[in-house]
């Protein structure tokens, strides 16, 4: 056997933190505009979760910190911007 089996740093499910949060962080913040509302509060709140996460894990050398800050930022948007869109319709 030539190859190792042994696990890495990269083997982790952190590294898709950061993805997963740059997915749902698009979604929320273009959802917003097309009033997709319970869906871009669920998926603002999931990329604010999961890029913080991904943030975390990425500082300890797993994953890639852009995606996982630029999700966060997304979801933020996303999540803020379909807050202040329902309490401007209240």
């Amino acid at each position: 056997m030539t190859g190792s089996t042994a696990s890495t740093a990269t083997d982790t499910p952190a590294t898709a933190l950061g993805p997963t949060a740059l997915v749902l962080g698009a979604f929320s913040a273009v959802g917003t505009w097309a009033f997709l509302i319970p869906w871009t509060v669920m998926a603002g709140a999931l990329a604010m979760t999961f890029g913080a996460m991904g943030i975390h894990y990425a500082r300890k050398g797993m994953g890639r910190l852009w995606t996982a800050a630029t999700g966060t930022a997304l979801g933020a948007a996303g999540f803020i911007g379909t807050v202040t869109l329902l309490w401007a319709m209240y």
